[in-house]
């Protein structure tokens, strides 16, 4: 049993209500309702009779309740001690990055925290987005880096920034010869290397849209997280790649070529949950805003969906 889902699980039973339990969770009323689920095959018993107009305990989820509610102030009292209360009071800032954050914004990033507030030390996670917002929003981090869209309801954001997607592609395909602008429709019926839907489903689903919309719909769906798997793939003709543009040379035999249009990005943003901001996350969110403004990232004029 996750202690995630048995705190999912306190809540809802004390505002007997869905929609009240996910705004005090800081999450939307789908996956909640999908965790209390989980929650009752792992058990074997039925948590909540919902055949009522409000929803109740049944006998085993009052009997849970009996049980959950030490267990979770134990557990509460114990990171609140560990945590010393607020982001960066104990001296650490806790946050998330994407796995494929390149390594002169991470350099740009850490150093610039330092420079903002030297007495706290940034510990950063690779995560994807869900994990960074699951983590968020279970206490494990005091603010992430997340790509838009995704699925930020109950947590503040800061500004969004672009960094406008080109395509890799082997240098013998039609369209990485010449120096113009790949267009979509050019690349339909090729095969698309990209990102697992597991790290990102709401992004995942925006950028195959695009992609359908512009004239791509691709021949396979190859995935693949490692940069290095990624472009082994692209080089052997398995596929091409979205990206946006290169810092560092690519392999021999692969091209980077921008897209005729601007309509596949990276938006990024940083994250928190509103109750826990303070100047060490504001200090984070600057260092951000400016390492992937040197990289290139320009502001979106439109707020990123959710």
């Amino acid at each position: 049993m996750e202690l995630r889902h048995l705190r999912y699980f306190a809540v809802l039973a004390e505002e007997l209500h869905f929609g009240r339990a996910a705004e005090r969770l800081h999450m939307a009323q789908p996956p909640l309702s999908q965790r209390i689920r989980d929650l009752e095959r792992e058990l074997g018993v039925r948590l909540f009779d919902r055949t009522r107009p409000r929803i109740q305990l049944t006998e085993a989820g009052a009997l849970l309740l009996e049980h959950a509610r030490p267990v979770l102030a134990g557990v509460d009292t114990a990171r609140e001690a560990m945590r010393r209360l607020r982001p960066g009071e104990a001296g650490v800032l806790r946050v998330g990055v994407p796995p494929d954050t390149r390594p002169p914004v991470l350099r740009t990033l850490i150093g610039g925290f330092a420079r903002r507030v030297p007495d706290v030390l940034i510990d950063l996670y690779e995560l994807t987005t869900d994990e960074q917002l699951v983590r968020l929003r279970e206490g494990e981090l005091d603010a992430g880096v997340v790509r838009h869209p995704s699925d930020t309801v109950g947590l503040e954001s800061g500004p969004v920034l672009r960094r406008a997607l080109g395509v890799v592609l082997p240098a013998g395909h039609p369209s990485a010869l010449g120096g113009t602008p790949v267009r979509l429709r050019d690349l339909d019926g090729a095969s698309l290397v990209i990102f697992p839907r597991v790290m990102a489903p709401r992004l995942y689903d925006h950028l195959l849209l695009v992609c359908r919309d512009g004239g791509f719909l691709p021949g396979a769906i190859r995935h693949a997280r490692n940069p290095d798997f990624v472009h082994g793939l692209v080089l052997a003709g398995r596929g091409v790649h979205l990206n946006e543009a290169p810092t560092a040379p690519l392999p021999d035999g692969l091209v980077w070529r921008p897209l005729e249009n601007y309509s596949l990005a990276w938006l990024t943003s940083v994250v928190w949950v509103p109750t826990r901001h303070n100047e060490a996350i504001a200090a984070f969110a600057d260092a951000v805003h400016e390492s992937l403004t040197e990289a290139g990232h320009r502001p979106h004029d439109r707020p990123a969906a959710t």
